[in-house]
């Protein structure tokens, strides 16, 4: 019991030493360039206006200072957080992406969360609205932002929003929809090993699945680390809102596989099936696996796979938070987590800060924090 204590003391200080050094990079940033919603740095500093390939990450800056507000209390964080979450409200009606749950879930459901203002909450269930009109009845899914046909494994972690606009307004049609759409996920991108397809493409004539695809990863039927994570934990989430075992048991599953794949540091490639990668460490994957586990280590009836989804994660954790990965130590590098991977296929942002890398990282931080 001691040792143990004494572990989890020096985890909280590591982490607390990451999360205040996550502060002063974010308070250059916001200060550096106002009003601003950078997705990658080259070279370590943050790319204003660069090449996107969709417009869907400007909840992650305002989800990071929420964050610090919660861990510190300085109202500081508190106006930034509120100033960079209404700079995205007119998103809640944007139907033109699929990633409304990256956009509100960070910022405004946190911001709700806080406040229980219901002012506050209506943005997030009309975002929740706006985004289950992307579902297609043949199919039975939500299509990405790439086409009608086209069904992603990243919406796992937007369907979310659906199933709370659902929750809140006691609307069955948006829970149809959104248990509909992981059901779809679940038989089509996930695979019996517990892999996952990056994408899926349809039929929208006659709604029949025709073949399992890629945009990120090396091939259509090889496992890309970033989504193996977006599964984990969006089936996870799914499993909150319904307590349909057949969610828990795929985002288990889901989890097994990123583990038995992944090396004990924690931190996976891009694509698990790339031969002879040029670079080893994808680590916003990472940072989503952790914060995922430690969700699904609460949600898990068996002790002997919660304990081991919390250690995985609390692992990954150690290894993000030492020198290789956390930038404390890389004199002008302006994000956080250092090794991850945009767009590894366009050359976007590799091998450098990804602003949903740095979100997930302080989240699962957050997380960790609290149970140690």
């Amino acid at each position: 019991m001691i040792q143990h204590t004494k572990a989890s003391t020096h985890r909280h200080r590591r982490y607390s030493l990451a999360m205040e050094f996550a502060g002063q990079q974010l308070r250059r940033l916001i200060e550096t360039h106002p009003d601003s919603f950078p997705m990658y740095t080259l070279a370590g500093k943050w790319v204003i206006g660069g090449e996107t390939w969709t417009n869907w990450c400007e909840g992650f800056l305002g989800g990071q200072l929420w964050l610090l507000y919660g861990h510190t209390g300085d109202p500081y964080w508190r106006d930034q957080a509120e100033h960079h979450s209404r700079l995205i409200e007119h998103r809640k009606t944007d139907r033109s992406v699929h990633d409304l749950g990256f956009l509100f879930w960070p910022t405004w459901k946190r911001w709700y969360d806080l406040t229980r203002d219901e002012a506050v909450n209506a943005v997030v269930i009309e975002a929740g609205r706006t985004l289950a009109l992307r579902f297609k009845e043949r199919g039975g899914y939500l299509c990405s932002f790439v086409a009608d046909e086209s069904l992603f494994i990243d919406i796992m972690m937007n369907v979310g929003l659906i199933f709370y606009a659902a929750e809140q307004t006691g609307d069955a049609e948006l829970m149809r929809i959104a248990e509909r759409h992981c059901l779809t996920t679940r038989r089509y991108l996930v695979r019996g090993d517990g892999s996952t397809a990056h994408e899926g493409i349809f039929d929208t004539t006659t709604g029949e699945f025709l073949r399992q695809s890629t945009h990120q990863g090396w091939r259509g039927d090889s496992s890309w680390a970033r989504g193996q994570a977006w599964a984990l934990y969006g089936f996870a989430t799914a499993y909150t809102f319904t307590r349909d075992q057949r969610f828990l048991r795929t985002a288990e599953a889901c989890a097994d596989y990123y583990i038995e794949r992944t090396p004990l540091s924690g931190i996976p490639p891009n694509d698990w099936d790339e031969p002879n990668p040029a670079l080893p460490y994808e680590s916003s994957a990472a940072a989503i696996a952790a914060s995922g586990m430690l969700d699904l280590a609460g949600l898990t009836p068996e002790p002997g796979r919660s304990l081991r989804y919390r250690d995985i994660a609390l692992g990954i954790l150690d290894t993000l938070t030492g020198p290789e990965f956390l930038a404390i130590e890389t004199s002008g590098w302006e994000g956080i987590l250092k090794h991850g991977i945009y767009h590894q296929r366009k050359g976007l942002g590799v091998d450098e800060s990804v602003m949903w890398g740095d979100y997930f990282f302080l989240e699962a931080l957050s997380k960790a924090m609290v149970n140690l």
